[in-house]
């Protein structure tokens, strides 16, 4: 039985070793999904060998006591000021990702406007469509200008048809194909020009959230520019192991929808019962280590790597494109072999790369090398690619 055991711990082992060495490899050419890998998270290793439970409302002492609150409070507390919330009045947690963050601020906008529709561009993430149909909630798709920020005129002309219904606002800071962002500022003019009363707004900042601030011109997205609600992912530009983000709303509207839980002597106030507790670890390390201006240095050098990898395709006759001040860079779907080396992401006869901070001007040439080198698999190109890429010459 001894040798048994010994023998099965042996191929656990070399089965771990291996999907380890797999995940390595495709990690470093891993161009079309933002996901950042300049971190080193040995010293949260230890808290693999404890349960962390954030259970119930951070900001509330309850009765268990396995949790990690007191780091989470200090994540909040950052990206509260970085997104320009209310200093007295803002409330959030971390969150599994983005999907919940969105959730979360729309299943506020229902409770609030218990009547109202959604307004959201085509262009939104997936899984909007999805939340809407959890959460029941009427909604209205709007056009996306050729960038993919929301149609401006035809979000205004579709509100002003519905004007005796409150809109909810979903917003695009950052589209996941184009990285488009809308603009809060245009959307509250549209508000104050139609005389709208009553609206909600929430801001998906997913990918941009973490680096929007640092930009030059800042993008119009956060509380000071008319967000109700705010999510961010962490394991993108921040980076982290484990799927993780962060949704920032305003405290009053939170209170609203708060109900005491007994057993646990807190508040539910949470998408999730049981939460994560290891992330908000993780984030608060990650804040510790590049604070405010290693965030702002990471985005710079992403910001600079976009502009350089746009100009390494255009230069070999390829019609790359970015929006301004994007570290998304696109370019006409490349041959199968190329999509699966680099992990594009395509939609639409396009294909894209994000260039997140631990990629390097040696990761863009290899891509540009491969883009020239004549490839002997031309013929597993999508037929949506071949159609578009004949329409655009």
């Amino acid at each position: 039985m001894a040798s048994d055991t010994h023998n099965n711990r042996g191929t656990i082992q070399q089965t771990l070793d291996d999907y380890l060495a797999q995940l390595r490899e495709q990690s470093d050419r891993m161009m079309g999904y933002p996901a950042a890998r300049d971190y080193n998270y040995d010293i949260i290793k230890p808290f693999l060998d404890v349960t962390i439970n954030n259970c119930g409302d951070p900001f509330v002492a309850g009765t268990y006591r396995g949790h990690s609150h007191q780091f989470e409070l200090e994540v909040l507390a950052f990206w509260a000021e970085l997104m320009r919330a209310p200093a007295d009045n803002w409330w959030g947690y971390v969150t599994n990702g983005g999907t919940e963050g969105n959730l979360y601020g729309l299943y506020l906008a229902r409770e609030l406007l218990p009547n109202s529709v959604v307004y959201y561009s085509k262009d939104s993430h997936y899984s909007v469509a999805k939340n809407l149909h959890f959460l029941n909630m009427r909604s209205i798709m709007i056009r996306a200008q050729p960038s993919g920020e929301i149609d401006y005129e035809d979000l205004r002309e579709t509100i002003r048809i519905n004007r005796d219904v409150p809109p909810v606002i979903f917003a695009n800071i950052g589209t996941t194909m184009t990285e488009a962002k809308d603009d809060l500022a245009k959307i509250q003019q549209i508000m104050h020009d139609l005389v709208v009363p009553k609206y909600y707004i929430h801001a998906d900042a997913a990918l941009c959230g973490s680096f929007a601030p640092f930009l030059n011109p800042r993008p119009k997205f956060d509380f000071a520019d008319g967000a109700h609600s705010l999510s961010i992912s962490g394991h993108k530009f921040i980076g982290s192991p484990i799927p993780c983000g962060i949704v920032l709303a305003l405290k009053e509207n939170v209170n609203r929808i708060a109900r005491s839980v007994a057993y646990i002597g807190n508040l539910d106030t949470t998408v999730t019962g049981s939460r994560n507790g290891l992330t908000p670890l993780i984030l608060w390390y990650a804040m510790k280590c590049f604070g405010r201006q290693g965030m702002a240095e990471r985005a710079q050098r992403s910001v600079e790597l976009a502009a350089y990898a746009l100009e390494r395709l255009k230069s070999i006759g390829i019609k790359a494109w970015r929006n301004p001040n994007a570290i998304t860079v696109l370019f006409p779907e490349p041959p199968a072999d190329i999509v699966a080396k680099w992990q594009l992401a395509s939609a639409n006869g396009e294909s894209h790369i994000i260039l997140m901070p631990f990629l390097t001007k040696t990761h863009v040439d290899e891509l540009v090398r491969d883009l020239q080198a004549p490839s002997t698999h031309d013929t597993t190109r999508s037929d949506t690619a071949r159609e578009t890429n004949k329409h655009r010459n």
